[in-house]
Order: structure tokens, then sequence, then C-alpha cells
């Protein structure tokens, strides 16, 4: 690059710096500045450490569970926080405040402009990444199969992948010792991956016959959102003001000049997602032209969720139909969503039965009760939902344990948020609802609604799944949690729920009670230095080392 090359690659980075800088300013400047005369100020909260960052850092960092602990402990169910530049935002697990938010108001609170820039960057134009009129279409087109038809017939599926996982870790005890510890969520990742895959994008990504079998995908899912919470105050922040400057090679090339390990990491892992996932949809869509014949000679046979989507597309009017760039981000999303997901909540349930022998030895009794009454047969889906000891320890662990533990709203206009729970404001005044200003921020904890001791109980943060096996707090029935899922947040409400929750609760109970049915599971050396970390969705690591990994013992029942 010669001098003067040089000097202009300086010189749009300068501009581009001066103009983040002053279209952040006014956005949050404003934002403060109504936020001062709308309600919002009168709501009790902590101090901000920083004018430039707020409370930003103590909300979204892998160590923030106390922070967030003690907001609920504090504060109640809702609290003002201070955004960057002296911005207010609303907190809150307030059980009418998330109804309005998520469900009955939410035209009016979009997710924030930095969450659809980064998701649209790193995922394509998917679910994720959509808004509107736009988002509504593709899961219009999404919805029939997550249906509970559907999933009925992916079951075989969800089997096999399960049986391919027994039978690697049986032949790991043979050949070594009988107790062997091991990395249960790198099995589990490679488990969520092969069932997306499988059920999801009719392809298979991996044998799931040793450590050396894996695929380069669950290593590059496990450490993508790791690396996008160190990015995320510049993807809320600073993104939105800078993704639209230039053409895409141009930013390609500020991304490349910029001597940013975590942003070329970043971008190396995307790369390598959008690839394989061109590939998947290419090799589907030369089956679905040569007719049906190709199709059921692929894996899946036709009936996986993107095989069914591209079938459905083909039908749709012109109007409906999704472009060849929308299903392919299709794809990458359904993968990211369905495994690092499903997988934290697999391995974080296996975690606490390794804590609780009892627990799992009561579950491992209900499975081995129910094969005797089936002559050994795999469950079928009723079968698997009339389980209700595996269920009640699946429902609990995604209550404490949600895998991911808040989510962020952008208010599009002044508007009034009622309250459950009344707030006594600055004033003194008893407040039962507070106006939100247009363009604050908003967050819904998972985390605290999910642990809310006076919907909960007392025993609230306990993991106690026998509380699912009578009838729940009236108070908890009563305060009607706008959750698709079991008076849970997990899965969130509203249009923008988890449209896959019950894929997740299938896989989950498929694999958890084909695991403990055949193994026991017990604490490896190093579980005292295990800490879960509060990323976009929660990971294990041990000690001081940063990869997610998740030790523990395991042997055989018999």
């Amino acid at each position: 690059m010669g001098d003067m090359d040089f000097l202009t690659v300086n010189f749009q980075l300068a501009i581009l710096f001066v103009t983040v800088i002053a279209l952040t300013l006014r956005r949050f400047l404003s934002a403060s500045k109504r936020s001062v005369t709308m309600g919002l100020n009168n709501i009790p909260g902590p101090p901000s450490p920083s004018w430039f960052k707020g409370n930003f850092q103590q909300v979204f960092n892998p160590d923030a569970w106390v922070f967030h602990e003690n907001l609920a402990k504090k504060y109640g169910s809702s609290a003002r926080l201070h955004g960057p530049y002296g911005a207010q935002t609303l907190y809150t697990c307030d059980s009418k405040a998330m109804h309005t938010i998520l469900v009955r108001d939410q035209d009016m609170f979009e997710e924030d402009d930095g969450f659809i820039e980064g998701n649209l960057i790193i995922f394509g134009d998917g679910l994720i990444s959509t808004l509107g009129h736009r988002h509504r279409k593709q899961r219009k087109m999404l919805q029939p199969v997550f249906s509970a038809a559907h999933m009925k017939e992916m079951i075989p599926a969800f089997h096999e992948v399960s049986e391919k996982l027994k039978d690697a870790l049986t032949k790991r005890l043979h050949n070594h010792s009988p107790i062997q510890e091991v990395d249960i969520l790198s099995w589990m990742g490679r488990t969520a991956l092969e069932l997306m895959g499988q059920a999801g994008l009719g392809y298979s990504f991996d044998p799931l016959t040793d450590e050396d079998s894996a695929h380069p995908y669950s290593k590059v899912i496990k450490e993508l959102l790791p690396t996008m919470t160190r990015l995320q105050f510049w993807q809320f922040n600073v993104l939105p003001y800078i993704s639209w400057i230039g053409t895409p090679s141009y930013r390609r090339l500020i991304v490349n000049l910029l001597p940013w390990r975590d942003l070329h990491h970043l971008r190396d892992m995307v790369d390598y997602m959008y690839h394989v996932a061109q590939t998947i949809y290419e090799g589907k869509k030369r089956a679905l032209e040569m007719g049906d014949e190709a199709v059921v000679l692929q894996v899946g046979g036709g009936k996986d969720v993107v095989s069914v989507l591209m079938k459905e597309n083909m039908r749709a009017s012109a109007q409906d139909r999704l472009e060849d760039t929308e299903v392919i981000s299709q794809m990458n999303t359904l993968i990211f969503a369905a495994m690092d997901t499903t997988s934290s909540a697999m391995a974080h349930l296996l975690h606490l039965l390794a804590q609780h022998c009892d627990v799992q030895e009561k579950l491992r009794q209900e499975l081995m009760e129910a094969k005797r009454q089936n002559d050994g047969r795999n469950f079928s889906y009723e079968e698997l939902n009339s389980l209700s000891y595996l269920d009640a320890v699946c429902r609990e662990t995604l209550r404490l344990h949600s895998p991911a533990s808040i989510v962020t709203r952008r208010a599009c206009q002044d508007t009034v948020v009622p309250l459950h729970q009344s707030v006594t404001g600055i004033d003194g005044t008893e407040m039962h609802e507070v106006v939100v200003p247009k363009n604050a921020s908003v967050i819904v904890s998972i985390y605290n609604a999910n642990r809310n001791p006076d919907l909960w109980g007392e025993d609230a943060h306990e993991w106690k799944p026998e509380r699912w096996l009578s009838p729940l707090p009236k108070a908890l029935v009563e305060a009607r949690i706008p959750g698709v899922y079991s008076h849970l947040m997990t899965f969130i409400g509203g249009s923008r729920s988890c449209i896959g929750f019950k894929f997740s609760q299938l896989e989950m109970k498929v694999v958890i009670s084909t695991l403990i049915e055949h193994f026991r599971f017990s604490p490896s050396g190093r579980d005292s230095e295990i800490y879960w970390q509060m990323n976009g969705v929660t990971a294990p690591v041990v000690g001081k080392d940063t990869h997610p990994q998740l030790p523990m013992n395991i042997s055989l029942v018999n």
C-alpha cells in the first residue's frame, strides 16, 4: 500500500470515528433529555459508574450475576438503569410490564438497532435479524415446520443421534477406565449440532464416534457468543451508526485494517458459517430440482425443517416467498439458536444431576420403569411427554438456569407501561405505571422473572424439580407471566418468542432420557472450579480458562 493510499484510509477512519461519536451523542443526549420529563427518571435505580458507558458493563458481562440479583433484591421488579451517555433504561421483570412490552404493545417495542444490525451481519437476514412485515412473513413460513405434528415425525432422527452418542461414550468407557472424565459440554454441543443437522437441515455434521470426529462447526459456534459478548458494547452503541456507511467491500476493508483480534475472529467465524450454510443449501436445491427420489435419498428423507421450508417456499405466492439469501440465513439462525442454547441447557441439567444423586436416581427409576412397560422400545412422542419427573427436571432447569438471561427492546415512541407491582418513586409517589420515552432502552430480565420469590415462593432460588409435581403457587398463576412456556420467560413471549421451543424440549427429553438410562454422572475433581458465565447464552468455564468446557465423570449404569 502506497503512502497516499495509507493516508486516504487513515482519513476515512478519522471521518468514520467523528461520525460515530456525533450520531451516538445526538441519539443518547436526546433520549436523556426526554427521560427527565417523562417519568422514567422517578424510578429508583443504581448509580451510574460512568457517563460514557453507564451501567452497561455491569449488565452485560460474564460475571454479571450478582449485579442482576442485587437489582431484584434492592429495587424489586422494576428499576431505572443508566445507559451510555446518560440515557435512561427501564429494567424490569414485572409480569404486566413484560406483557405490555413483548405482547400487547410489541410493535411499540422493537429489538435494539444494535441487536438487529449485529445479527444481520453474523447470521444474515433471517428470523432474528428482521423486523415488521418481513419478520412476520418469515415466521409465517417457518411456523408449520415447528408444529407438534411435525415434531412427532422427527422422533426417529432424535433417537438415532442419541443412540450414536450413547455408543460413543460406551466405547470410550470400555476402551479406558470404567469411570471417565469427559467434557460433557463438547458432547452436548456436538449432539445438538447433529440433531439440528439431521432434523433441521437434512445434513449430517458429525458421526459422533470419538473426540477426533467432531465437526469444526461445533467449535465455531461455542466460541461465537463469548466473542460477541466482548464486542457487545460496540455492537449496541456504535454499529447502528456505521453499518450504512460505504459499500460492503469498503466496510470489510475497514474491519480488516482495524487491529482488533476479536473483530477479526468474529469475521472469520461468520465467513465459515455462511460457507457451510450455502453449501448445504445448494445441495438441497439440486435435490429438489431432481425430484422426490433424490430428496428421499438425502439425510432426513426430505422431512427436515429446511427441506419442508424450501418445498413450502416453492409453492408460496410471490409476495410470501422467501429469497434464497433469506433461506440460507434461516439455516445459520436455526443452527445457532438450536445448538448453543439447547446444548447449554442439557449440559447444565447433567451438571445438576451430577450434584444431586438422589434426583438422578429417581429420574433413572422412572425411565427404567417406563421402558419395562413398553418392552424396551424407544419412547414415542406421547410417551416422552407422559414422563412426569423427566418433564419436571427439564422445566426446573429451564426455570432456574435459562440459557438466555435478558432480552432487550427499544421504545419506538413515547408510551405508558403499566406495572403489576407498584414502585415507590424517588419523590415518594406510588407509581402503578411508568412513561417510557421514545428511543429509551428496555431490558426484560428473564433471570429475575423466573426466580421472583413473590411469585415462586421463598425457595425460588433453589433447584427443586418436585415443585412441578404439585399445583403452582396461586400468585404465579394470577400474575399471568407472558412466556409461551409454562409460566416461564425462558422462551419469552409475543411474536418474537422462540419459534423452536418445542424442538428444544423434545431434544432435551430424548437425549437426557437416553443418557440417564445408561450412564451415571458425578462431579469431576475440578467441579469446584467450574463457573457458569453470563454471556448471551450461559457457558461454563474452568478456573481462569476462558474456553467453554464442562468436565464431568461418567460411568456405566450396569
